[in-house]
């Protein structure tokens, strides 16, 4: 099972409050990380009784039931509800997901509810991200070029330069992916991990792009990029079915590539 990390100085103590699910036919209980770093207490799990017939299929659906009902002091981030925007990542059971597109049913047994492991915990299931975003900031991810704007043009893709990009452009930064990464449990100071190297070679493949070799100049790290050592747990992890290993690899090749 993935490990989330503990605001320093602490341990996660045992108890925690119980909610139970009154008179209902089908219920499943969720085992819930609380921290409030208001209160100055030690990290708990708290449980929760959902009845199924009362709550939508995703995890997200009981999670805003359990807020809405039970405690409205229960803290997470959700917005699109599509496995769209992101903001719901979160480990359920041992593994990185979108809890609004992971389905109830699909876990065995008690559901167990952790933020992402080994990021600082803000708050409850919120983890702070400011690391991550800068980054991905790190990179510059925005279309550069020397050459002059076409008059009244767009940069124009051929069909098959457009192709390339499929499988990139697609990641909602969840990071998912990055925090199921053993790689950058360890080195998150400075190996970018896989979000953020696959939003690299986004850049790097695109056509219209004109400072490739900046690019590479500034991946070109023992740690930044090398750090991969193909473990493959962020291709599994990602909710998009992306291959952030694979972006890796592209990058690793083209680095050897102008050596040549």
């Amino acid at each position: 099972m993935a490990e989330f990390r503990l605001p320093k100085n602490s341990r996660i103590q045992k108890g925690g409050a119980t909610h139970k699910a009154e008179g209902a036919s089908r219920v499943r209980k969720f085992k819930v990380y609380r921290y409030d770093p208001d209160k100055g207490e030690n990290p708990h799990f708290d449980s929760f009784e959902i009845d199924l017939d009362t709550c939508g299929p995703m995890v997200l659906d009981a999670l805003i039931k359990m807020k809405s009902e039970q405690d409205s002091t229960l803290t997470f981030r959700r917005s699109c509800r599509e496995g769209i925007c992101g903001s719901c990542s979160m480990n359920m059971n041992g593994k990185n997901g979108l809890a609004c597109t992971t389905a109830i049913e699909d876990l065995k047994g008690d559901v167990t509810i952790t933020p992402l492991p080994h990021m600082e915990v803000i708050k409850d299931l919120v983890p702070d991200f400011t690391h991550f975003y800068a980054q991905y900031a790190s990179i510059e991810p925005w279309l550069k070029t020397k050459t002059t704007t076409p008059s009244g043009k767009e940069r124009l893709q051929s069909p098959a330069e457009r192709e390339k990009l499929d499988g990139l452009y697609e990641c909602i930064l969840c990071a998912c992916c990055s925090t199921s990464c053993p790689s950058y449990w360890w080195n998150s100071d400075k190996f970018l991990g896989p979000a953020i190297l696959l939003q690299a070679y986004r850049w790097l493949a695109d056509s219209r792009d004109e400072y490739t070799g900046e690019r590479l100049d500034e991946l070109e790290d023992p740690f930044r990029l090398y750090r991969c050592h193909t473990i493959m747990n962020c291709s599994n992890a990602c909710p998009k079915g992306l291959s952030p290993a694979r972006a890796i690899a592209e990058i690793k090749k083209m680095e050897a590539e102008r050596q040549v």
